[in-house]
């Protein structure tokens, strides 16, 4: 619930609306990456409008003052735009720009129940008003110009002469409309508001306007959320017909409407009458022309209603020998909104509690099915009697609703790229670089827990590909460069997860002045030897930068690893690769989801665990002439050639009487962050098996080394594994113990932040 809408009535529908500008933001946003792309089209521009457009309405039904001057001045921008009175240049780019955040902050300011100065946004609208005033751009001739409000003062209803001017039709410039508009019973639940379509007609012009009250029940009879009331406008303006069809265009599938232009002496001269308009004998307000009127050409202004509606244009008789259609004869629909029937929405809007709830419901009876598979499998029943083939073919079906349940709360990755276009508009200006952005795989669906958790650091990685990994015009021409860099951010499915990867064309990781930093830092020791790989993981270290002065876009060392925690905090992992003058590649794996997980179940002294499959790379049985002793009493087995360490699961979480020989067990390999590989010893492999996720921090605490649980077909509780936490608690940290170490050890396995005795004494203390 939003903090300033506790006790407000309309706090749902408040809360819908500012669902849907995110949404209208968010493409907006995209839209006009593509103005300043250069490749966009009169539907882009005309998509920008409707954003502004419905947000302004919104706005206007609930009062939002501030946002509905600033969208009432950006929406004549956008017409001069659309009308192509405007040339797309630098300027009007920045203009569309910083309107752009002046309405998002607005929204903001709104939802959270706040005020904005009266000064906020007041440079983004004068820039607007420069344009609409001709003072600003190019527009073909003086009677394209306007006198503008002054922008210190934006009125939502300005006067005729406020606004640009449309083409005139008539001596006057004046049109002349009759509208008749009946809502039908369920436009209100359809969150549609007939008095805020009359604050848009009268913004158009002068209108008259009469009611019909009629259809109103009696009070016992009155339904509050049915619309009763139908009205009859009289509009004479300078728009033109398009901009009413504007007006009721989100508005066409829930009414009945007929637009009439009236000539002189209030003489019809076309007709048009809205999708699903039928007469009936109740229909004061339905516009229908007779047969007689049909071929004289002329209908008056207040005729009788008749039994079959007329559907298409009439039109005055025009000279020479046009022969007028006969009315049984079908006629091409008029273009414009008000006369196609829009599409039905293929999608509903779900609360996410609701989805959540429909998930830990699914997933417990994922463990009721195991529950009942195991009893199952371990009673003396005959395997091929109708429980056990019934048992299998429940465990299909729920696997199946399972999985399309957990399809429920994924979606693309788009909607977190669409914001990345912005961020590096606006960064490579103020590092002074250009900078071309590429992406790939916006349709990669992943789960909408880890869409939320993506922008920032993908935000942080965007910014330093910008600032510390491409070079400037001028060092990219004289290392044979071009002037523009790249940046390719794309996103795939790999092995049931999400890969994201964010490269460049830059110069690369400078390794030299990376380890002298991380030196002179303390980060690593003076005599450390590391390799390539883990030198460029040295700028995920806390406090890290190589930046030489401190700015707003880095140098206080904070930015890479809040971005290594995040994608930790979401199970995933995140690596770095760099060729010297050729770029960097940053590499972010992630799960598809953070509500089930595929495992590795193993035993270690009569406890069960679960392995993530996707950290396994192999298990192993070696012998006891592969295993080394460590001085601080660690395991480390050689693979190939290579020195591995162990890690006992057992010994890990507190048995200190369990075996410490790996010879007499097994080794699972696994990946932790950054590519390190550890052993981890157990005593047997129960099987794979996919889990529910239970966590474990809100149903009991965190622990070091776990990283959440999950309940088992028998109701017993395992505890899955945090691979890249029992990498950092396994390794030594005194200096001595370090390089007591290296005689024998890779360095890989010396980093350190707690040793195996240090980690057991805080356990069991």
């Amino acid at each position: 619930m939003l903090p300033a809408m506790t006790d407000d009535p309309f706090a749902q529908f408040k809360l819908t609306f500012f669902e849907e500008c995110t949404e209208l933001l968010t493409d907006m946003e995209q839209n006009l990456g593509l103005v300043e792309s250069g490749s966009f089209d009169n539907e882009t521009l005309h998509a920008i409008f409707r954003a502004v457009h419905s947000i302004k309405a919104g706005a206007d039904a609930f009062s939002f003052k501030r946002m509905v001057a600033f969208t009432h001045r950006f929406e004549f921008l956008l017409d001069l735009l659309r009308e192509e009175k405007l040339a797309v240049d630098e300027p009007l780019v920045d203009t569309l720009f910083k309107s752009f955040d002046v309405l998002s902050d607005l929204v903001s300011f709104a939802q959270n129940g706040e005020e904005p100065d009266a000064e906020y946004g007041q440079d983004a609208l004068a820039a607007i008003e420069g344009y609409l005033s001709g003072d600003v751009g190019s527009q073909p001739t003086a009677d394209d110009a306007n006198d503008s409000a002054s922008p210190a003062t934006p009125a939502p209803a300005p006067e005729p002469s406020a606004e640009p001017q449309k083409a005139e039709t008539k001596e006057e410039g004046i049109n002349h409309f009759r509208i008749e508009f009946t809502p039908k019973e369920a436009m209100y639940r359809h969150a549609n508001e007939p008095l805020l379509i009359i604050r848009e007609l009268m913004e158009l012009g002068e209108i008259t306007t009469t009611i019909d009250t009629e259809r109103l029940p009696e009070l016992a009879k009155l339904e509050p959320e049915d619309a009763y009331f139908s009205w009859v406008f009289e509009l004479k303006t300078r728009y033109e017909r398009d901009d009413i069809d504007e007006v009721f265009e989100f508005v066409i599938d829930d009414c009945d409407l007929t637009i009439v232009t009236l000539g002189s002496d209030n003489q019809v001269v076309s007709v048009d009458v809205s999708p699903g308009h039928v007469a009936d004998d109740d229909d004061d307000f339905g516009f229908f022309v007779d047969d007689e009127a049909l071929k004289s050409g002329v209908v008056d202004a207040n005729p009788k209603p008749v039994e079959a509606p007329v559907t298409q244009e009439v039109e005055a008789p025009k000279p020479a020998a046009a022969k007028p259609a006969a009315p049984s004869a079908p006629a091409t629909a008029p273009a414009g909104p008000a006369a196609k029937a829009m599409p039905k929405s293929a999608s509903i809007r779900v609360d996410v509690d609701r989805v959540d709830r429909l998930v830990n419901m699914v997933g417990e009876l994922v463990i009721t099915q195991s529950m009942l598979a195991q009893e199952v499998n371990t009673s003396a029943m005959d395997q091929s009697s109708n429980v056990t083939n019934g048992m299998e073919e429940l465990s299909m079906h729920i696997r199946e609703l399972q999985e399309n349940v957990m399809s429920i709360r994924m979606q693309p990755v788009k909607s977190v790229f669409a914001r990345m276009p912005r961020i590096v508009r606006d960064v490579s200006k103020k590092v002074g670089k250009k900078v071309k952005l590429i992406t790939e795989g916006e349709t990669t669906e992943v789960d909408k827990t880890v869409i939320e958790e993506l922008a920032d650091p993908l935000t942080h990685m965007i910014r330093n590909s910008l600032d510390h990994g491409l070079e400037t015009p001028e060092d990219r021409l004289a290392a044979g460069k071009g002037e523009e860099g790249t940046i390719r951010l794309s996103a795939e499915h790999r092995g049931g997860r999400i890969v994201i990867e964010i490269t460049d064309d830059g110069r690369g990781i400078n390794r030299e002045k990376v380890l002298s930093l991380a030196k002179e830092k303390g980060i690593v020791a003076d005599d450390a030897s590391l390799s390539d790989e883990e030198i460029d993981n040295l700028i995920f270290a806390p406090g890290f930068s190589t930046a030489d002065e401190v700015t707003d876009l880095s140098g206080r060392g904070v930015g890479m690893d809040v971005v290594r925690r995040n994608i930790q905090a979401l199970g995933g992992r995140v690596s770095v690769t760099s060729t010297p003058g050729v770029g960097a590649r940053f590499q972010l794996t992630l799960p598809l989801t953070l509500a089930v997980l595929d495992g590795m179940i193993v035993g270690a002294s009569g406890e069960k665990y679960v392995i993530p499959i996707n950290n396994i790379i192999e298990t192993v049985r070696p012998p006891s002439s592969d295993v080394e002793t460590m001085i601080d009493g660690n395991k480390v087995i050689r693979i190939r050639g290579e020195y591995i360490r162990v890690v006992s699961v057992a010994r890990m979480f507190g048995d200190l009487k369990a075996s410490n020989d790996p010879s007499k067990g097994l080794v699972v390999l696994v990946e932790a962050d950054g590519g390190k590989v550890i052993g981890l010893h157990v005593d047997m492999l129960a099987g794979q098996q996919q889990v529910v996720i239970k966590s474990l921090e809100t149903n009991y605490r965190a622990v070091e080394g776990i990283a959440s649980a999950t309940i088992l077909g028998d109701g017993s509780v395992c505890l899955i594994l945090d691979i890249d936490a029992l990498a950092r608690m396994e390794a030594p940290k005194s200096k001595k113990k370090e390089l007591m170490a290296d005689s024998f050890v890779p360095k890989q396995i010396e980093q350190t932040d707690m040793s195996s005795a240090e980690h057991l004494e805080a356990v069991t203390a």
